[in-house]
């Protein structure tokens, strides 16, 4: 079985897990502050606060960011679901927009068209490791005193007009979970400019307390310690951090190595008329978490039996990025909602497996059997 991804972990992270659990210090500590100074110094934010996976860190970034009951956020529907929770999480309505079809993510103008004076912030996705137009919504919530809040989930290594991800907003926040590009088992990070926002999202993710654990064992005098505000234990573990370090070492060349699959199976399918793939525009650069292939109306077989097709090979895939008002959690959300273009993505789009390092005969295998499927068949036709 080929699988639809795995992560890409050695020796070396096993080693830095072994190694920080003999220091007897596996809860947030030292490796937790090392890995958010270098992840800050990667992306080029001034600071990153390390959590316990993306949810919370975009739960976290909603509270900071003044987000609260009565408030609605613009948001793709297209999306995992947890980006749409985040928002439920702290009262507010998701208010779902439509995405660009070539892309995938949220698209501006319908953006702008859902904006009310309820209309407290954009969360802006960048799907499957591909950056959305964040000048465009900067100067939306500039325009309109909004927030912008960035679902980079999938998106570390990628870049928008030649700066990392992570550098151009106030709240951008990051997953770890093996899905992704790098990992530690689960976890996330948030990275921001803003003093305020980086002193209380420390605070929020550990109960409020004033004074954290690292601080109070290194301190040669006796500190108790304050809970200022209700918080959450929404830390990392330094066992997390440590293989969080060694991952990040490796990042680009992971988003090196990935990038090289997806221009193979680019190449492999570019004459095929009935398939659109992946687009980068000048000055999006991804890290192409995902590959995903859009099934046209003259395609031959129908995205679910063309998963059924590959798995009888060996060949895992999944369908298209969820919509999360088709959800049963959300069909009330929001009445009459019409969001065609990313119900048709869904519908008919396939992810592909890609995953480092993946053998050349494996990626063979997986553009051999996409064309022996599909090819086949659109002759007959």
């Amino acid at each position: 079985m080929i699988p639809i991804a795995k992560p890409y972990l050695t020796e070396e992270e096993a080693q830095a897990a072994y190694d920080t659990i003999l220091t007897g210090w596996i809860t947030q500590g030292p490796k937790v502050q090392e890995f958010e100074e270098k992840f800050a110094a990667y992306t080029m934010a001034k600071y990153a606060v390390a959590v316990s996976n993306c949810t919370t860190a975009l739960h976290l970034s909603m509270i900071v960011a003044g987000v609260g009951v009565g408030d609605e956020v613009i948001c793709p529907s297209m999306s995992y679901i947890a980006t749409a929770n985040a928002i439920k999480y702290v009262g507010a309505t998701p208010v779902f927009a439509e995405v660009q079809p070539e892309t995938y993510n949220l698209d501006p103008v319908d953006a702008e068209r859902k904006i009310t004076d309820k209309t407290k912030a954009i969360l802006v996705v960048h799907q499957i490791g591909l950056p959305a137009d964040i000048d465009a919504f900067k100067g939306l919530c500039e325009r309109y005193n909004l927030k912008i809040i960035e679902d980079a989930a999938c998106a570390a290594g990628s870049a928008y007009k030649e700066n990392k991800i992570g550098f151009h907003s106030e709240l951008v926040c990051f997953s770890f979970h093996p899905r992704k590009v790098i990992s530690t088992g689960d976890g996330g990070m948030i990275t921001t400019n803003r003093e305020d926002y980086y002193t209380r999202l420390k605070l929020l993710r550990q109960h409020g307390m004033s004074v954290n654990d690292r601080v109070r064992h290194e301190s040669n005098k006796v500190i108790f310690e304050d809970h200022v505000e209700v918080g959450y234990n929404y830390r990392m573990t330094d066992i997390q951090a440590a293989v969080g370090i060694k991952q990040l070492e490796k990042l680009d060349w992971i988003v090196s190595e990935r990038r090289k699959i997806a221009a193979a199976y680019n190449e492999a399918f570019k004459d095929i008329d009935f398939i659109l793939l992946p687009i980068e525009k000048e000055g999006y650069f991804s890290n192409y978490q995902s590959y995903s292939i859009y099934l046209k109306k003259e395609c031959p077989l129908d995205r679910n039996s063309l998963m059924q097709e590959l798995l009888d090979k060996g060949i895992a895939s999944r369908r298209g990025i969820m919509t999360s008002h088709r959800e049963t959690a959300y069909r009330n959300i929001q009445k009459d909602i019409n969001l065609p273009i990313s119900e048709d993505l869904q519908d008919n789009s396939i992810i592909l497996p890609l995953y480092v390092p993946m053998k050349e005969e494996e990626i063979a295998y997986v553009v051999d059997t996409f064309l022996n499927i599909l090819v086949p068949k659109a002759i007959i036709l």
